[in-house]
């Protein structure tokens, strides 16, 4: 029978393309659960924020900032700007760009990512968060 167990978690990130590393969190909630074999759903809850993997080390985490601030940089004018004057528009495009959620599977309780592939959140906004993300695994014990 499948099951389907649903979790909220809660990090702190910094402003600006802060990352953290949630891959432990994530393995503890899955141990939780019991599941053997299925997929875990992460989905950050927000629009200035997202989700994705990356080889967690320093130079590769600041080589990524550096990325999407020549895709999508911070210090020009975007349209949303003018709507809610919080200069904020860089961020939402950026969780656009990035996405909020991600699966990944799971086999034998363990979570099926490479070597050096950690799963991480991303606060794009222009002020420090408490960023909110819910993990729902779905599989068989």
């Amino acid at each position: 029978m499948v099951k389907i167990i649903t979790v909220e978690k809660s990090i702190s990130a910094e402003k600006d393309c802060g990352i953290v590393n949630v891959t432990e969190t994530i393995e503890e909630e899955l141990n939780k659960t019991g599941l053997r074999e299925g997929q875990v759903l992460i989905f950050t809850v927000g629009s200035t924020s997202g989700v994705s993997t990356i080889e967690y080390e320093p130079n590769l985490v600041k080589d990524f900032k550096e990325i999407i601030e020549d895709i999508i940089p911070k210090n020009r004018s975007y349209h949303h700007d003018y709507t809610w004057h919080d200069a904020n528009g860089f961020s939402h495009l950026r969780s656009t760009f990035i996405k909020t959620s991600l699966v990944v599977p799971f086999k034998e309780g363990r979570l099926l990512l490479g070597t050096w592939q950690q799963i991480v959140i991303i606060n794009f906004d222009n002020h420090r968060r408490q960023r909110r993300y819910i993990l729902q695994f779905i599989g068989k014990d």
